[in-house]
């Protein structure tokens, strides 16, 4: 945040969000017809985004794989090395 011009940057971001909840159910539907292989890797104690919110994507992807790392938002500053290892072992499993 402290590089110039990336708080505005981030500002677009969160106004933009409007957007992707206006999308959801084009969204729901894709990937209900597709049924894509789907990790999520989740912080547990995350308030902007709460668990609930990754636990949802099994109504629609019933073989979603999700994670909940102890952590908050930043889950990558504070478990980078164990979400990179389901990253890899999950690529692995359904891509390579």
């Amino acid at each position: 945040m402290k590089r110039p011009g990336n708080d505005e940057k981030q500002l677009d971001l969160i106004f933009d969000y409007q957007t992707n909840v206006k999308m959801y159910p084009e969204f729901q539907q894709y990937l209900c017809k597709y049924q894509p292989p789907l990790l999520a890797v989740w912080g547990k104690n995350d308030v902007s985004f709460i668990p609930e919110g990754a636990e949802a994507f099994k109504k629609d992807l019933p073989d979603a794989e999700i994670h909940l790392v102890d952590s908050g938002h930043f889950a990558l500053e504070t478990h980078a090395n164990e979400i990179g290892e389901l990253m890899v072992d999950f690529l692995k499993r359904n891509y390579i």
